[in-house]
């Protein structure tokens, strides 16, 4: 690799806007970065995600064609 030609790469804490922090790495010049959502407050990894009825639309197509 060539010298001097690659940003700095350091650890970070990354703050969520649920208060919870982790440590990751970036090679931005900050020392905090702020995300708006994370593991511990997404609905997908929290179990409460809603799930959608694709079921009608499957029904609803067989009709149509006569399947």
């Amino acid at each position: 690799m060539k010298e001097g030609i690659h940003p700095k790469y350091r650890e970070v804490d990354v703050v969520c806007a649920c208060g919870a922090t982790f440590k990751s790495g970036t090679t931005k010049n900050t020392d905090v970065i702020k995300v708006e959502i994370c593991n511990k407050c997404h609905p997908y990894f929290t179990g409460k995600q809603k799930l959608v009825d694709a079921g009608g639309r499957v029904d609803k197509f067989k009709k149509k064609y006569g399947i």
